[in-house]
């Protein structure tokens, strides 16, 4: 599954990705002019009037002794979409982890476990009240698309460049946040006090 995502976005098929990307960016721009409601009942409804006309066609071939008029989904409709305890398990465990780890999180930043992370969280809410101020929601969607369907191809083709420089903003970013920790009182004393007992773990194995 995170193949075929990652094939979407690096354009490996061109047609797929294109598709994909012009369905994605007709509905959201639908979604701007007309309700949920609306669109969603209107793209059902050109669905079923595809599927019913090809339905339909294969009959009339029937008709005029032309084919057998057998449906021309009825490979799709063969496919058994039942779960096996297993897969369901599977299933149920991946759930159950990513609830757990969205809960760590949400209890790291708002508890201030680390009161740097906390802080950066509380400055990208800030500076989202002014992106609300100036987008909506539909418009940041609209926007997202079109970065995930070109910036990992972007990258793809200037990987060197993007990396050299992503290293560099890294670099600066790193001795930015050690500064501010250095001068957050305690907070360097907690990570001294780690490294030491990391230390004499490192020397007692």
């Amino acid at each position: 599954m995170e193949g075929q995502v990652a094939d979407l976005l690096y354009w490996k098929d061109s047609r797929t990705s294109g598709a994909v990307f012009t369905g994605l960016m007709v509905s959201l721009l639908c979604l701007l002019h007309f309700s949920i409601v609306s669109v969603a009942a209107h793209l059902a409804l050109l669905g079923l009037c595809a599927t019913i006309s090809l339905r339909v066609y294969r009959k009339v071939l029937q008709a005029v002794h032309r084919g057998d008029g057998a449906n021309p989904f009825q490979a799709y409709l063969d496919m058994d979409l039942t779960l096996t305890r297993e897969q369901t398990d599977r299933l149920s465990q991946q759930i159950a982890s990513h609830v757990v780890s969205l809960a760590t999180q949400l209890r790291h930043f708002f508890l201030v476990e680390d009161l740097v992370d906390s802080l950066k969280l509380a400055l990208l809410f800030y500076i989202l009240t002014f992106v609300g101020a100036v987008f909506n929601g539909l418009t940041l969607l609209i926007l997202g698309v079109i970065v995930l369907f070109t910036v990992p191809l972007l990258y793809r083709q200037h990987q060197a460049q993007i990396d050299q420089y992503v290293g560099l903003v890294t670099s600066q970013l790193s001795h930015i946040k050690a500064k501010i920790r250095a001068k957050i009182p305690g907070t360097g004393a907690l990570a001294s006090a780690a490294s030491a007992v990391s230390g004499s773990k490192a020397k007692a194995e």
